[in-house]
């Protein structure tokens, strides 16, 4: 199945975008782990957080949907109360994959964590030395280092770790959200640079909203004590940040009064400074208490390390071939072991548009066509590579493979974009 899009000079109307992938699968887990009853309101449903959801309703926790919200009993503390073996198939979510696979090694029975061909290819290993180091008992299934695994709960003892920071916060992330159930205080420590340090924040804010403090040293070193996660009654997800990008991106380039109604101005997501991002190039956004309004202007390119937000970099890749003078995007090393090899996709496919790209193992340079050529874009099952080259209608008619894949964090994308296309 591909997708045609004819070129389009314009982009207008109002859109609202649907709540964050990363706050709802967080805030999932941790209403899971609390004590009482949460009313999470505003999440997203799409295939990772129904992934997230799915495995927690295997685990025996109540999940209600409630008019659009979802009310989550908390296990207090242990998943898995009714000691029971199972699979859990997670298929490419690592926001998904990671976080249990710490968090069942807290609770009771054993489980198989089953996933996706290229989720097998992601490394999964210095979280899983991590957690043996805590006294986890963690087996791999196939290959070394990688998904699948095998994970028998009986709690963690505390004490001192090491994870690497610059290939995934989401290491760092599962270990922290585990932490407060050990049995004695654990210490993690981090050499080197921390990638997506923005993702490492809204962890423990969420955290903090859930009852646990952690104390850190800036992004070297967290201490965090045992205790017990307690429902806040309600939380609210936010609009996703980096969905958000791809319009954001599109009314800079071709908009004419894109509104975006829900951006929220104050965020717990890194890829919310995108807009910011986008102004460094030029770019006339305007925010208010009604939205952020987007109007088409004259693009520069730029050089600028996006280590902090590495999904919105992508849009930012596409949005680029429509800037005068050559853009250049440095910090996206971990694009390697995402959804796809980013790098070498996104090579490839602005290459097939027109552009001259050169690419080293932490950055992008791109140096715009003159005009865009017709292409047909593949995805590689990587649901951001439909979504940001969806952009590419603006300079000429385009064909996107496999447009499905986005269902993974946002199913209504090309109905809504392609809605508000003139």
């Amino acid at each position: 199945m591909s997708l045609h899009l004819a070129k389009h000079s314009a982009i207008s109307g109002e859109v609202r975008i649907p709540g964050s992938k990363s706050l709802t699968n967080r805030a999932l887990l941790l209403a899971a782990l609390s004590e009482g009853t949460t009313l999470i309101r505003g999440a997203l449903r799409s295939e990772d957080t129904d992934l997230m959801r799915d495995a927690l309703t295997e685990l025996g926790v109540v999940i209600d949907d409630d008019d659009g919200s979802l009310a989550v009993v908390g296990s207090r503390g242990v998943l898995g109360r009714q000691r029971r073996d199972k699979r859990l198939y997670l298929g490419l979510a690592g926001t998904a994959y990671r976080p249990l696979t710490a968090a069942l090694a807290t609770g009771n029975g054993v489980y198989e964590l089953d996933c996706s061909m290229r989720m097998r290819e992601r490394p999964i290993a210095p979280l899983i030395d991590a957690l043996r180091t805590l006294g986890a008992m963690i087996e791999y299934l196939d290959n070394e280092g990688f998904p699948r695994v095998q994970v028998a709960g009986g709690g963690l003892q505390g004490g001192v770790v090491t994870v690497p920071g610059e290939l995934s916060s989401q290491y760092l992330s599962s270990l922290l959200l585990v932490a407060p159930l050990a049995r004695t205080e654990v210490v993690i420590e981090v050499p080197g640079e921390q990638v997506s340090k923005p993702y490492v924040d809204m962890t423990i804010r969420l955290m903090e909203k859930f009852g646990i403090s952690v104390e850190r040293d800036a992004y070297r070193r967290y201490l965090i004590r045992p205790g017990t996660y307690v429902s806040p009654g309600t939380h609210d997800i936010e609009a996703d940040a980096s969905s958000a990008s791809y319009f954001l991106a599109a009314g800079a380039i071709a908009g004419e009064q894109l509104r975006i109604t829900n951006l929220a101005n104050e965020s717990l997501q890194g890829d919310s400074g995108f807009a910011d991002t986008l102004r460094q190039m030029e770019a006339d956004i305007v925010s208010d208490p009604s939205g952020t309004v987007v109007n088409r202007a004259p693009l520069r390119g730029l050089d600028i390390n996006l280590n902090h937000m590495p999904d919105a970099a992508m849009t930012l890749a596409v949005t680029a071939l429509f800037a005068k003078g050559p853009t250049r995007i440095s910090g996206i090393g971990n694009w390697r072991i995402k959804e796809s090899d980013r790098l070498e996709a996104m090579r490839t496919e602005l290459t097939k548009l027109g552009a001259t790209i050169k690419v080293n193992e932490d950055s992008i340079n791109i140096q715009p066509p003159k005009k865009l050529r017709q292409a047909r874009i593949r995805t590689y099952g990587d649901h951001r590579m439909a979504m940001c080259f969806s952009l590419a209608c603006f300079g000429d008619q385009i064909e996107i493979e496999n447009p499905e894949v986005v269902a993974k964090t946002f199913p209504d994308y090309f109905k809504l974009f392609t809605g508000l296309l003139r």
